[in-house]
């Protein structure tokens, strides 16, 4: 099986290796990582510095190759460069490491390294894991990924932005430049995050590029057991939302709810569907998360309602638009990458739009200061 199907899991799920919700063991993680129903599974290196893969090989044992969808990602240098705190490794392109000489032994490296982990011969789909500004414009770098496909390493290449929101004019020049090369993209999107991932999916129906989504689940709310006052686990990943983002939420999903009822679906099949009903998206990933407490939905049923999200889109144009409109979170943070909002030097993920991203964007109908810019707080009353 090369292309990923409509719905993947990826080692990010069941906290072990990012934290949301409390982790589980490597067997139960394991179980639900082994493709028995979700035919797509996907990875990074960088994720317990490589534990996740070796904990994925494990998952895979005994499974026919040709029965999955296997996904990797490489891009963060946990082999030689120093954890950052909550920042995490540094991109192998930074400058410290390597210099652009390098970028090609550097990424032959981390990809025979992830395979060999995961006890698989080749990648359906290799991914560049979070570039910084170098990692999305580099000739170089798409060069390198281009020879590891050719050399039989990836049957089709990616890149996955992040992690956190942004990118859109990165992302979007991208596929101008290597659009030839890139056959996938991985973005956050989700009925009640529409903003900014929605911007670039237009650049991506144009050049051909498939999108798997990611946070789906809208940090978990959409799988209906985080509830008002719900205790996040110290350290939980979901730490970075505002104050009362989950009551928010929950006035939210009560007005979608009745079309998740009239179709049949689960909130989060409901969410999974909304994605799956835009052109240019192919796959949705969600994470698995188990919540704390005894009355929180087990991360087994979550895998199995994901599973049972229907290939077929569901939803009318009209739907899709009135979930839009009451998920809209237009300039409800502060964005990653190219943004009006940064000011001073470059930052390994956020940096100033440039002359001809502006004239990119002006092509692609968005406004950077319109779009691409966190709204002002509303004053105090």
């Amino acid at each position: 099986m090369a292309a990923p199907t409509h719905t993947a899991v990826g080692t990010w799920s069941g906290g072990r290796f990012m934290r949301f919700g409390e982790p589980v063991d490597e067997d139960r993680l394991a179980a639900l990582l082994r493709p028995d129903g979700i035919a797509t599974v996907i990875t990074a290196d960088a994720y317990g510095a490589g534990e996740a893969d070796s904990l994925l090989g494990r998952a895979l044992g005994g499974v026919a190759r040709e029965s999955y969808s296997l996904v990797g990602a490489v891009g963060h240098d946990f082999y030689t460069g120093e954890r950052r705190g909550a920042g995490g490794y540094p991109r192998f392109t930074d400058p410290s490491l390597r210099g652009p000489e390098g970028y090609r032994d550097y990424l032959r490296m981390a990809v025979e390294r992830s395979l060999e982990r995961c006890g698989a011969g080749h990648l359906d789909l290799l991914l560049l894991h979070n570039p910084d500004r170098r990692g999305f414009e580099s000739p170089l770098v798409w060069e390198a990924m281009a020879e590891l496909r050719d050399d039989g390493l990836a049957t089709a290449l990616g890149l996955a932005p992040g992690p956190a929101n942004g990118f859109t004019l990165d992302v979007i020049g991208c596929l101008e430049r290597y659009g030839e090369l890139i056959d996938w993209a991985m973005l956050i999107l989700s009925p009640m995050e529409p903003w900014p991932g929605e911007l670039a999916l237009d650049a991506c129906a144009r050049h051909g590029v498939r999108v798997i989504t990611r946070v789906v689940d809208y940090g978990g709310l959409f799988w209906d057991d985080v509830l008002p006052g719900h205790s996040f686990p110290q350290g939980d990943h979901r730490g970075f939302r505002p104050e009362g983002w989950v009551e928010a939420g929950r006035t939210k999903l009560e007005r979608m709810r009745p079309l998740a009822d009239e179709h049949g679906l689960t909130p989060l099949q409901l969410a999974c569907q909304w994605n799956l009903a835009h052109e240019a998206v192919a796959c949705v990933a969600p994470t698995l998360i188990q919540e704390p407490g005894a009355g929180a939905k087990p991360i087994e049923r979550k895998r199995d309602e994901l599973a049972a999200v229907p290939a077929e889109v569901l939803l009318s144009e009209d739907e899709v638009g009135r979930l839009r409109e009451i998920g809209d979170n237009r300039g409800s943070m502060l964005l990653k990458g190219a943004t009006p909002d940064h000011e001073g030097e470059e930052r390994p993920d956020r940096w100033a739009v440039a002359p001809q991203q502006a004239e990119l964007a002006r092509r692609f109908g968005i406004d950077p200061e319109r779009d691409l810019r966190r709204a002002e707080a509303p004053a105090a009353a």
